[in-house]
C-alpha cells in the first residue's frame, strides 16, 4: 500500500548559509525519472540511519532531472538534519518519495505576498521563481536572524532586481528584534494571496497580522508541528479499511497509524507529527467529529471531513471508514 520510492544520487552538497546546506538530488538511472513538481512540493528523504524526514523543494519547478532541498541544522534534530549535515555524502544513493503538494500558489491571485522566515525560505523560494518566470506580481518578505543565517539571499536579491519583485529583508541583528508583520504586510490588498513558513512564533504572528488587516486569501506551511489542542479523545473506535477489507480497533491511547500498521497494513507516513501531509487518507464515513490535529489541512478542508492525516487525528465517534 505504500507509495513506491525514487532512487535519488546526491549530485552535489552546498553550504548556503550558516548551518544551512542545500542538497541535489538526480535520478540515480536514467531509466526512472523524476517526475515534475509544483511550487510549493516537498519531497521525502529515507536516510540510511532509518529516520524520513521532509524537506520543501527550493529550486525552480521549471527544472526537470533533478531536486533541490535545503536543510538547516536544526538545534532539537532528533537525528535527521545531523545525518544530512555530517554523514551524507555526494555519490550517495538514497530512496526518496515523489513530490507531494499541500502549499500550492493560486495561479489566478493578483497579486502573491510570500512571507519567509529562516528555513523556511525553502518553498517560498520556489515560488519566487515560478512567480518571476511567470511575470507575475510579487511582494518577498524575507526575515532571518542575521544576513548570514539567510540561506539564498543572494539569489533571491538577484531575482527581484530582475524581475521587479518587491523584497523586504528584516534581519533581526539590524533591527533589534523580530519584524512587525501588521507593519509589514499593510497596504498589500485584500485580493492578495499570502503565504508564510517559518518557526511557529512566526506564523502565530503573520495569522494575527492577517487577520486584524482583514486578508482572508492566507496559506501557511508549517516545518514543526503546531501545539497541539486541548486532548478530547472520547474513547476508543473501530477503523473499517475499505480497500483491504481489514477492521481495526484503535484504542484511545494509539495513533490510527500505529493501529494500522500493528494490524499489518503498510501506509504511507513520514513525520508522524501532522506537519508532512504523507499520512493523508481519504475518509469514507465518520458516525462522530473528525478530531484534526494535524498543520497541514485549511479550516475548509477539515469542515469537509473528507481526509485526515491519519498519524495524529482521530475519531470521536465509534467507527470510521477509510480508503486504505
Amino acid at each position: 500500500m505504500s507509495t513506491p520510492t525514487l532512487a535519488a544520487l546526491v549530485y552535489a552538497i552546498r553550504w548556503e548559509a550558516q548551518d544551512v546546506v542545500s542538497v541535489e538530488l538526480r535520478p540515480a538511472t536514467a531509466e526512472v525519472p523524476f517526475p515534475p513538481f509544483e511550487a510549493g512540493a516537498h519531497i521525502n528523504l529515507h536516510l540510511p540511519n532509518g529516520l524520513s524526514r521532509s524537506y520543501s523543494l527550493c529550486n525552480s519547478d521549471a527544472e526537470r532531472g533533478r531536486y533541490v532541498v535545503g536543510v538547516a541544522r536544526d538545534r532539537k534534530t532528533r537525528g535527521g538534519s545531523l545525518y544530512v549535515h555530517e554523514q551524507l555524502r555526494v555519490g550517495s544513493v538514497l530512496p526518496i518519495d515523489p513530490p507531494r503538494n499541500h502549499f500550492r500558489l493560486d495561479a489566478d491571485a493578483p497579486r502573491s505576498v510570500l512571507v519567509a522566515g529562516g528555513i523556511g525560505v525553502t518553498p517560498l523560494f520556489c515560488m519566487l521563481q515560478h512567480l518571476a518566470a511567470q511575470g507575475r506580481a510579487t511582494d518577498f518578505i524575507y526575515c532571518a536572524r542575521s544576513r548570514r543565517d539567510a540561506a539564498f539571499v543572494d539569489a533571491i536579491e538577484a531575482l527581484a532586481r530582475e524581475h521587479g519583485v518587491a523584497l523586504t529583508l528584516h534581519f533581526d541583528s539590524e533591527h533589534a528584534g523580530p519584524p512587525d508583520l501588521a507593519r509589514l504586510l499593510a497596504g498589500k490588498g485584500a485580493d492578495s494571496h499570502f503565504y508564510c513558513c517559518g518557526p511557529t512564533p512566526m506564523i502565530s504572528a503573520f495569522e494575527q497580522a492577517c487577520e486584524r488587516l482583514g486578508y482572508a486569501n492566507t496559506h501557511i506551511e508549517r516545518f514543526t508541528a503546531a501545539p497541539p489542542p486541548a486532548a478530547d479523545l472520547g474513547g476508543g473506535f473501530e477503523v473499517v479499511c475499505a480497500k483491504s477489507g481489514k477492521t481495526v480497533a484503535v484504542p484511545e491511547d494509539q495513533s490510527i497509524l500505529d493501529a494500522l500498521i500493528d494490524a499489518g497494513l503498510s501506509p504511507d507516513y513520514s513525520c508522524t507529527e501532522g506537519v508532512c501531509g504523507t499520512c493523508e487518507t481519504a475518509v469514507i464515513e465518520c458516525d462522530g467529529e473528525l478530531e484534526h490535529k494535524d498543520s497541514v489541512l485549511t479550516k475548509g478542508e477539515r469542515q469537509a471531513g473528507k481526509t485526515m492525516m491519519i498519524c495524529v487525528s482521530r475519531c470521536k465517534g465509534t467507527r470510521l471508514v477509510l480508503d486504505i
